[in-house]
């Protein structure tokens, strides 16, 4: 049996690669504890956090109160069943309710999940206005909205999906931004358009307002169904609560997960009534752990502390001091091409691959992360200063200025 007190980090690194699937290329870090905006590593190492799991730990870590709050739960009961009401789902529900203005909520595991609950609601509204099996979906090309067969089908990349195929049938794919391509591919089978508010791993590009709401008129006119993915952008992360309510474009079902929970895996997708009311009914759709009594008070609590710490105004100052300073970075190095993204979802762009600037910036103690090969996302905490966005840049002009030299 492995002794923690006894193994390096190159030891737990090799019992890893010999018990785990292989399906990540790990960095060479094992990371141990966390507190605010830092991480540490077993050997004591300290890294400042830019990623935050890749936008889930939107609080920071070791928050006292969200602490508490699972600890307290964790002593009264973990899990139940859906077959039963609990007093943290009902007070997640109603909490999650008030600041998207949605009306239904279904809560699941994780962000995939979550969309395979909205595409099936999707599919369901349509069978029962017509009894037909044969619908199709309209997504769009770049997107990226999870690994199950249902996600994968209408995540807009084929790398992903080729090794996978036959996905989910009737998929179209249109361009973000672009309204004609998503004019064209609609046809009288068309059931829902579903795209990412701002897109993640596609390189953190935001739809505009003006495609966003000439797409809501298209649905609205021809009564198909808008799902706007907002796992990764929503929660905060561009200083809105949701980013489509900067635009003022409410979708018919929504999807949330990653910030939503800060690290207690749980999603959910969200409905108007109007869908919910005419798509999944008692037998449609299930989950085992989905709602559980500690998944939903981690949400109250998330929900509790975002209001209590003024986390979006905080976003909208901090994310625009990000933006300044990695405008002046695409100024000062001719290897980067621009920046783009909205809040504290920014994605700087290279012309050259960024791997080896991220792993020298892991050396020197700060996390950072990819979208796609030539792009640095920026995810921080949300809870991140000024002060460390200037810690942060510190370290990367350093990776910036080695690289230029090499």
């Amino acid at each position: 049996m492995m002794d923690e007190k006894v193994l390096s980090m190159k030891e737990y690194i090799n019992e890893a690669e010999a018990a785990l699937l292989h399906t990540y290329n790990r960095y060479q870090v094992v990371l141990d504890k966390g507190d605010g905006v830092y991480l540490t590593d077993i050997e004591g190492k300290k890294y400042l956090d830019f990623c935050a799991g890749i936008a889930v730990f939107a609080l920071g870590y070791n928050n006292r109160e969200y602490n508490d709050a699972l600890k307290g739960q964790i002593d009264k009961v973990i899990h139940t069943s859906n077959y039963y009401y609990n007093v943290p789902v009902v007070e997640a529900a109603v909490k999650l309710k008030k600041v998207s203005g949605m009306d239904r909520v279904f809560f699941t595991n994780s962000g995939a999940e979550a969309v395979e609950g909205a595409l099936k609601a999707a599919r369901k509204y349509a069978f029962l206005k017509d009894g037909k099996t044969d619908h199709e979906i309209i997504a769009m090309n770049h997107s990226f909205h999870g690994r199950t067969f249902g996600a994968l089908s209408v995540t807009g990349n084929p790398h992903y999906r080729e090794a996978f195929e036959p996905m989910i049938g009737n998929i179209r794919f249109a361009d973000l931004n672009d309204f004609d391509s998503v004019l064209a591919q609609v046809t009288d089978k068309t059931c829902a358009i579903i795209l990412e508010t701002v897109q993640g791993e596609g390189g953190i590009y935001p739809a505009t307002g003006e495609f966003l709401k000439k797409v809501r008129a298209l649905c609205d006119e021809k009564d198909i169904l808008l799902i706007l993915d907002e796992i990764q952008c929503g929660m905060g992360r561009t200083g809105e609560m949701f980013a489509w309510q900067r635009y003022g474009v409410k979708p018919d079902i929504m999807t949330t997960a990653k910030a939503l929970g800060c690290g207690v895996p749980v999603g959910a997708f969200l409905m108007t009534e109007k869908a919910g009311a005419h798509s999944l009914a008692s037998g449609d759709h299930g989950t085992t752990y989905g709602g559980n009594p500690l998944a939903c008070a981690a949400v109250s609590k998330v929900l509790d502390l975002f209001e209590k710490g003024h986390i979006i105004d905080n976003v909208r100052e901090v994310g625009a001091y990000l933006e300044e300073k990695l405008g002046e970075l695409v100024d000062n190095y001719d290897f980067i091409e621009t920046h783009r993204g909205l809040g504290l979802m920014q994605g700087l762009v290279f012309s050259i691959p960024v791997g080896d600037i991220i792993n020298r910036a892991l050396e020197k103690g700060l996390i950072l992360i990819n979208a796609g090969t030539n792009i640095i996302r920026f995810v921080p905490p949300l809870v991140i200063t000024k002060e460390n966005v200037d810690e942060m840049l510190a370290i990367l002009t350093e990776c910036l200025d080695e690289k230029k030299t090499s």
